[in-house]
């Protein structure tokens, strides 16, 4: 697997044809991975999906289009094919948009049929010596960074 230091990604940007196809490709496993992290996460740290709180999966990401949903992307070549990361904006329970960060990955092939959804972002901040999260956000901000991420 790739990492940081591996990747150089271009700058954050809008995203095109190519980005809109590759993400929609892969949207009902993007959706079935939002709902099965905030199961998971809900079990032992509710406060990870804190900004869904009292949504229905459906409310959550039941209205994504992906052609006014999916606001920025960027991306990086790997010796295996391309890693492309996207915001997505979700439903939010705190009347403010919410975004999460989504990882994919377009192997050299070409086409749609072999692009794999790769995970999402679950932001645990800086751990303190104890190893205890500092914060806990799946859902960004319009102005979280999408940067980097190995999860």
């Amino acid at each position: 697997m790739a990492s940081q230091e591996q990747v150089v990604l271009n700058e954050p940007h809008p995203p095109a044809a190519n980005a809109l196809e590759a993400f929609n490709a892969v949207l009902r496993q993007i959706k079935n991975a939002i709902v099965a992290s905030r199961q998971k996460w809900d079990k032992h740290e509710p406060r990870m999906w804190a900004r869904a709180t009292g949504l229905t999966d459906e409310e959550l990401v039941g209205s994504i289009n992906l052609e006014k949903d999916l606001v920025e992307v960027r991306s990086g070549a790997t010796a295996y094919g391309t890693i492309v990361f996207g915001k997505i904006r979700v439903g939010t329970s705190d009347g403010q948009e919410g975004f999460v960060h989504v990882r994919i990955h377009d192997p050299p092939k070409g086409g749609t049929e072999d692009i794999k959804f790769h995970s999402i972002f679950s932001d645990e901040g800086t751990r303190n010596a104890d190893g205890q999260a500092s914060t806990y956000n799946a859902i960004q901000y319009r102005d979280t960074p999408l940067e980097f991420f190995n999860e």
